[in-house]
């Protein structure tokens, strides 16, 4: 089972100008599904710029009890050797996620078209994440599995003997859903067609022809259809990680609410479906802008330039809420600095979060000054300006590393320093979070 960490409580004040490069580490999402796709491929796939935090690490170590073996070289590029779709062995015990609702149900997926027996744990973060979500759908393959409630981890998983092809309309706007779909449907034979109706990360797609799978994406109103062919033979492919946009949204922010500010963040995703942070920014009067972008393993890539600027409340339609999922915590910060009101809606995913994390946001803000109205869907946050947070008081994360790290930046630009009650969990998806903002001139005690 999944150690429980000290509680490591930490403060972020006023420093001067925050300046510099910033590196932020690969991409969570692309890092996960590298690990994934390269355990059911047949052969070698190297990966460069991989996320080695804890999340990642745990899907690493989950393939590897399915039977892929990883190793890393000392140049930091992983080798992944797969044993091909439907080739995963039964593990000899539970697999652990720790803190990874995306590593879960993706392996869940990926395992769930071969007739093996697997327990999958975490967590007491991810313990309390609803599961049926997924497995509901995944069940339609042949699968069987066993849980708590609402298929609360831990789970039991037994993989489709007879798996077959489905046709399913996707109920919830999550990539993480499709996803799980996408690699059951790699050993089921036949051809699987999955809609949604709304967009959202279109990284496995992208990965999967990149594979040598046959999958087709065709537009479907204001969604799209998605048909891919089972018993796949998947070939290894070179993999590069892009920097993390859902990451470099921390520095970004910060960049823009704190005076003087300029900092460089390279390499950066500029995926369109995960760039909806930046472009709210844009709205918001910030000065943020891409250079230098190319093409990298089939996704674009460029460098994030941010600045100090005087920011002004916006409106963000539910629609958008797909491509900025991970990004409210942040966001909401900048809100907090702007001027007038700024409205956030279509956020119900963020209550099945690491933690309920549209109350968290809220009481956080609250606790920092900052009036606040918490919807069913949204929040109404009234920003005080680039100079009218008051901060002063200690933020409960609830074992969030978004909200930790989001309220750590916070305290920045605030007129009294603000404290997290803990940031042991911002390891499991940017464990350099804290020596990178010291780099561009931080100051957290």
């Amino acid at each position: 089972m999944t150690a429980v960490k000290a509680p490591r409580p930490l403060a972020a004040r006023r420093p001067g100008a925050l300046r510099g490069i910033a590196q932020i580490p690969g991409d969570k999402s692309i890092s996960h599904r590298a690990l994934i796709l390269g355990a059911l491929a047949v052969g070698e796939t190297k990966i460069t710029g991989l996320l080695e935090a804890d999340d990642v690490i745990a899907t690493a170590m989950a393939m590897r009890r399915f039977g892929a073996e990883t190793a890393k070289d000392k140049d930091g590029t992983w080798r992944v050797w797969g044993v091909g779709t439907g080739g995963f062995a039964e593990p000899d015990g539970v697999l652990d996620f720790g803190n990874s609702g995306t590593g879960v149900r993706l392996a869940m997926g990926a395992m769930a078209t071969t007739p093996v027996l697997a327990v999958f744990t975490g967590d007491q973060s991810l313990r309390r994440r609803p599961m049926r979500r997924v497995l509901e759908p995944l069940s339609a393959f042949g699968m069987d599995w066993n849980g708590r409630g609402d298929g609360y981890l831990p789970v039991t998983l037994r993989g489709a003997r007879h798996p077959v092809a489905i046709e399913h309309r996707i109920a919830t706007p999550s990539a993480q859903v499709k996803s799980a779909l996408l690699l059951a449907a790699l050993n089921a034979p036949g051809r699987t067609r999955l809609t949604q109706n709304v967009l959202t990360r279109d990284h496995t797609e992208r990965m999967l022809k990149a594979f040598g799978a046959d999958i087709v994406v065709e537009p479907d109103g204001a969604g799209e259809t998605i048909s891919i062919t089972g018993e796949a033979e998947l070939k290894p492919a070179a993999v590069h990680v892009p920097r993390d946009p859902s990451s470099a949204a921390f520095a970004a922010v910060a960049a823009s609410i704190v005076p003087a500010s300029q900092i460089t963040i390279p390499g950066v995703l500029l995926n369109q479906r995960r760039v909806g942070l930046f472009q709210v920014l844009r709205e918001m009067g910030a000065r943020v802008s891409a250079a230098s972008v190319s093409e990298a393993g089939g996704e674009p890539v460029g460098d994030v330039v941010a600045a100090f600027a005087p920011l002004r409340g916006v409106e963000v339609p539910a629609d958008r809420a797909p491509a900025l999922i991970d990004e409210y915590p942040i966001l909401a910060i900048a809100a907090a600095f702007a001027e007038g009101r700024t409205i956030l809606r279509g956020l119900e995913e963020l209550r099945v979060k690491e933690s309920d994390r549209l109350a968290a946001i809220a009481a956080g803000l609250r606790a920092i000054g900052v009036n606040v109205e918490e919807l069913s869907d949204g929040l109404i946050i009234e920003g005080r300006g680039a100079d009218g947070v008051p901060g002063g008081a200690t933020v409960e994360t609830h074992m969030d590393h978004r909200i930790a790290m989001s309220f750590l930046v916070a305290g920045l630009a605030a007129r009294e320093p603000v404290a997290v009650d803990d940031t042991a969990m911002i390891a499991t998806s940017f464990p350099e979070f804290e020596a990178m903002m010291r780099s561009l001139g931080a100051e957290f005690a």
